[in-house]
């Protein structure tokens, strides 16, 4: 977020001026005596009614949204965090938008597409009547200026890698060079790899040919870094010997007007899940001519312009934001709030006080404090408790000792009882892989046939998956690592460790901590090793987290950005991965991208768990749980479902004002009809005219295409 948005003495103001800041205060007040009765008796609620808190719709077409942490920035090209996802859903559209229900892509932007066979080029038709909010047509221009945009090394996205699939996109954001040598750019044909042509997908155009001609042989821009690259190869050093280095160029990526409302899109490889990628805010179209003439104040209320359903219309950073509903918006007929509120809150019981008073309609995931579960299910009207495309692990540093040992980190992992972690937690469920079990049923499927084979063949998984809590083992890998641990009395002590290098590192959050501490205790218990916590404020742990500025270990909560494995696998895929923990094998990634390549979905989930298996034996992670959405809305809100990554596409929520017809019993909401929802779906879904002679029904499964809806 732009420094120009914060005004001076935010805070000061915001309390004498801010309406909602002094309902806040009434409502944290009026719940005061309820709070100090939960937190004696240990327990969350003690209301009898039907509904937990006051229950009567806005006066107005409103929703009062609880969304998490204050906003990093509302570029929604920059951020990676779940706060900023939910409110760039709102503000920006792409060329596709998650389905309500379960996140599967369905027309926005693109009212129709095309895919090749191979799964790697992608034709979107656009619609003609879509605008920004400053009423400018939306064309394909601005999508390959938006997609340019995004993988500039300048606009410091953190979410670039979810495109590197587009040909040379990794290249042009790594800032890497061509070889250009006699007149002609050097191609990997000059290394002596046979190049299968591929054939173009739809419309010849230069740069359709220039794509589809064998790779460019790139190399690092930085000259030491490049020098060392040519050195370690002799017919590369040959090559380039008098050859000039020219710079991968926004123009070289794979995204292609070929007319005002046609996109293409040029992978470097297939990846089946792709389609399901682009809803993503990265993908997102922003306005050129709103950035080039305000650069990073382009963002600020007066200066803001969008793409989506709604539009700035007040932002008081650390207090709210408020957008409405933007009459420029091609579908702004089927968009049925007039405003969304968006509060940052971060207090768990906060968020629950406000729900209770009626101040909220809804609030983000996670967000029922642990000892207010079981008091809070009662209201089966409102609490949702659903699998989630999510995951919860402790990355570990792998580059400074002590964790720089195989064993260490073995003996860390083995002392969790993960199943005494869930059932203190109430929501959630182990974690033993990478990948969460339950959300993807035939990977779970594919990842047991293979662990089977692995085991029959007598390869050894690392990570023991039938025996996960192990301390009497852990104990005897510390000591072969170097750190003895010995009996004092009825407890454990291991004191060559060292701790004083190390520590639990996590953003603040009352469940982190939760987890922090009780990942604190199983190891003083088990190892008898005390490690002090650290924690710090979301937006500057991020960076800390991924720059492996911490010792020893660091939480991350992962939520897949698509619903597929590689949304989790990927984390460890290259050199600058997001997995925060330094681990890199060039093994891995080859097992990844043969992977993609397999458009037998089956075949394609057995080299992915093989994959997953070859990361975990490094084991740079603690997995801990997999996660569910636990949270409240009221019963009167409706098209909000808890799909499993809790992102709302949000023009199909809607305030019912007759009580008859609100939401009941939520745990069937995902089945249940609702006959306004699935019209708003139908009508959007009837846009969509896949050629079956392109793609064929396995592929339009793995594509995420469904024509059954």
């Amino acid at each position: 977020m732009s420094a120009a948005l914060y005004q001076a003495n935010p805070v000061k103001k915001m309390i004498v001026e801010s309406i909602f800041f002094r309902r806040f205060l009434k409502a944290i007040f009026a719940a005061n005596v309820f709070a100090l009765i939960i937190f004696a008796a240990g327990c969350a609620a003690t209301s009898k009614g039907r509904y937990f808190g006051k229950t009567a719709p806005p006066k107005a077409e409103e929703l009062r949204y609880i969304s998490g942490a204050e906003p990093e920035t509302l570029d929604p090209q920059l951020p990676d965090g779940q706060p900023e996802a939910r409110i760039a859903l709102a503000l920006f559209e792409g060329l596709v938008e998650y389905g309500p229900k379960d996140l599967q892509p369905i027309p926005a932007l693109a009212e129709k597409w095309e895919i090749n066979p191979t799964v790697d080029e992608f034709i979107f038709y656009l619609r003609r009547n879509a605008r920004f909010s400053d009423g400018t047509p939306i064309t394909a221009d601005d999508f390959v200026y938006s997609m340019r945009r995004g993988f500039s090394s300048d606009t410091l996205s953190r979410t670039a890698g979810l495109g590197y699939f587009i040909k040379y996109a990794e290249e042009f954001n790594s800032q890497k060079v061509f070889v250009f040598k006699d007149g002609r750019f050097l191609t990997e044909e000059d290394l002596g790899k046979s190049i299968e042509p591929r054939p173009i997908f739809g419309p010849v155009t230069p740069h359709a040919e220039m794509l589809h001609s064998a790779d460019r042989i790139t190399l690092y821009a930085d000259e030491k870094k490049r020098a060392k690259q040519i050195d370690s190869d002799e017919k590369l050093k040959k090559l380039t010997e008098g050859a000039k280095f020219v710079k991968v160029s926004a123009e070289d990526i794979g995204v292609e007007a070929i007319d005002d409302f046609t996109v293409r899109i040029t992978l470097k490889q297939s990846a089946p899940f792709f389609l399901g990628l682009l809803a993503h805010q990265f993908f997102r179209v922003v306005p050129r001519r709103a950035i080039e003439k305000y650069g990073k104040d382009w963002t600020r209320p007066e200066n803001i312009v969008t793409s989506g359903a709604y539009r700035v219309k007040e932002y008081l950073p650390y207090n709210r934001l408020v957008v409405e509903k933007n009459p420029f918006y091609w579908d702004s007929a089927n968009v049925h709030l007039e405003r969304l509120s968006f509060y940052p809150v971060e207090e768990l019981s906060t968020m629950m006080n406000l729900y209770k008073a009626g101040e909220v309609d809804a609030m983000l995931n996670h967000s029922v404090p642990t000892a207010w579960i079981e008091e809070i299910r009662q209201f089966k009207d409102e609490y949702l408790d659903f699998p989630e495309n999510a995951t919860s692990y402790y990355a570990i540093n792998i580059k400074k000792k002590p964790f720089d040992d195989l064993k260490v980190r073995l003996a860390f992992n083995l002392a969790v009882n993960r199943e005494a972690l869930s059932k203190f937690r109430k929501v959630t469920k182990p974690l033993y892989e990478f990948t969460p079990t339950g959300i993807f049923p035939e990977y779970d499927e594919a990842r047991k046939r293979v662990a089977q084979e692995m085991n029959s063949n007598g390869q050894q998984i690392v990570w023991p998956g039938d025996k996960p809590f192990d301390p009497e083992r852990a104990r005897r890998l510390l000591g072969e690592a170097g750190f003895p641990v010995i009996k004092k009395g009825d407890e454990w002590d291991c004191p060559s460790f060292p701790i004083n290098q190390i520590a639990i590192t996590f953003n603040t959050n009352e469940n982190n901590r939760t987890v922090a501490e009780y990942l604190q205790a199983e190891w003083k218990r088990n190892l008898g090793i005390t490690i002090p916590l650290k924690t710090m404020e979301f937006k500057t742990y991020l960076s800390y987290f991924k720059s492996l500025q911490y010792e020893g270990f660091a939480i991350l909560l992962w939520s897949g950005d698509y619903m597929d494995p590689y949304t989790f696998l990927s984390l460890e895929y290259g050199e600058d991965n997001q997995g925060g923990s330094g681990f890199y094998d060039k093994e891995y990634d080859r097992m990844l991208d043969e992977a993609n390549l397999e458009l037998d979905k089956n075949k394609r989930y057995e080299k992915l768990a093989r994959a997953e298996f070859k990361m975990l034996s490094a084991l740079p992670v603690v997995p801990l749980t997999v996660a569910a959405t636990n949270w409240l809305k009221k019963p009167y809100v409706k098209g909000m479902y808890p799909n499993p990554g809790t992102l709302f596409p949000w023009k199909f929520v809607y305030i019912e004002r007759d009580e008859a017809k609100w939401d009941k019993d939520v745990q069937n909401i995902l089945t249940q009809r609702d006959e306004k929802v699935e019209k708003q779906l139908a009508e959007l879904l009837s846009t969509m005219q896949v050629s079956t002679k392109q793609v064929s029904s396995t592929q339009e499964k793995q594509a995420g295409i469904n024509n059954t809806r």
